[in-house]
């Protein structure tokens, strides 16, 4: 495979923009491979006794999830409704890359669904909690609108997948905000940067990508293109790939894949690094009481031992 994939790679005329951007993504996809390797090599060497060293190497398995989903689909791009794709290989087929992305996805969205749990049971907000358990089924619900848009080639799935994300990371940035008052300092910094983070995010899926699929939507409404029936669609998207190196069919896909495989997979290696620190997080709280830590403070001996050795003393 990998002979044949670098010599359709060659094939490819460099003075196309397509290669250019499918070279960026290699390149950022690269990069983020090896910083997850770094991130599990410095934080996987945890003691087992360590506060929360289970749970980071959670995180890195949910993170690797995503990296590592999102570098395939960057090797092989591949649109899904339209079933185009760089390279001819059947790993380019969007049943395959639809199964890997949906793996991802769940990946990501299970980073957020702990970050948010550890962050709600530490501050006591139980509104940051229950967005924490909202966030997995919510998401398993866009996919199954997703595979369903791809199945059947319907576009309007797609929007509402996208809108799923929308409300989901709306509901996010609900809980960052509950949680703003909650700590200071260098935590603070992190939240607000995530909050921006989330708007641009939202601000995207609301006046670019959503209304992309609505309008691809309406064109084969107007075109009166009929949708596939899922079954026939499953045939379809294990055997049909047309590769094509246009950038006329490629330049709606560029904008978001562009982001999602390099700013989304950033967020999530933040993530992983963030609730590795949760041993350190109540130092930068707010609240008085919550920064003192038991284990800090002296032990305090027990009445009856210190008048125990007072006895026994005077007996010696």
């Amino acid at each position: 495979m990998s002979l044949e994939y670098r010599a359709q790679a060659r094939s490819v005329a460099w003075s196309n923009p397509v290669v250019w951007w499918w070279a960026f993504l290699t390149l950022v996809s690269g990069a983020n491979i090896a910083v997850w390797f770094v991130l599990y090599r410095e934080l996987g060497d945890i003691q087992s006794a360590h506060l929360g060293a289970s749970g980071t190497m959670l995180m890195l398995v949910l993170c690797a999830g995503y990296v590592f989903g999102c570098a395939f689909r960057s090797f092989l791009p591949r649109a899904d409704v339209q079933r185009i794709c760089l390279f001819d290989h059947w790993l380019s087929s969007v049943f395959v890359g639809r199964s890997v992305a949906t793996i991802a996805e769940l990946c990501f969205a299970a980073q957020w669904a702990v970050i948010l749990h550890q962050l709600g049971t530490m501050t006591g907000a139980d509104t940051v909690v229950n967005i924490a358990w909202i966030i997995v089924p919510a998401i398993i619900v866009a996919e199954c609108f997703s595979w369903y848009a791809v199945l059947t080639t319907h576009y309007l799935c797609n929007a509402i997948e996208n809108s799923i994300w929308a409300v989901v990371f709306f509901l996010v940035g609900v809980a960052l905000c509950r949680l703003w008052p909650e700590f200071h300092g260098p935590v603070h910094v992190v939240l607000a940067v995530s909050i921006a983070g989330i708007v641009a995010y939202l601000a995207f899926l609301m006046t670019v990508d959503v209304p992309m699929y609505l309008n691809r939507w309406r064109a084969d409404r107007a075109a009166g293109s009929i949708l596939l029936h899922p079954l026939d669609g499953l045939h379809d998207v294990r055997t049909r790939w047309i590769v094509t190196h246009d950038l006329s069919e490629w330049k709606e896909e560029i904008a978001w894949m562009s982001l999602y495989f390099s700013g989304a997979v950033w967020a999530s290696l933040a993530l992983c690094v963030f609730y590795s620190l949760g041993d350190q997080l109540p130092r930068y709280r707010t609240d008085p009481a919550a920064i003192v830590s038991t284990t800090d403070a002296a032990p305090v001996q027990p009445a009856s031992d210190v008048q125990s050795r007072d006895s026994a003393g005077k007996i010696l």
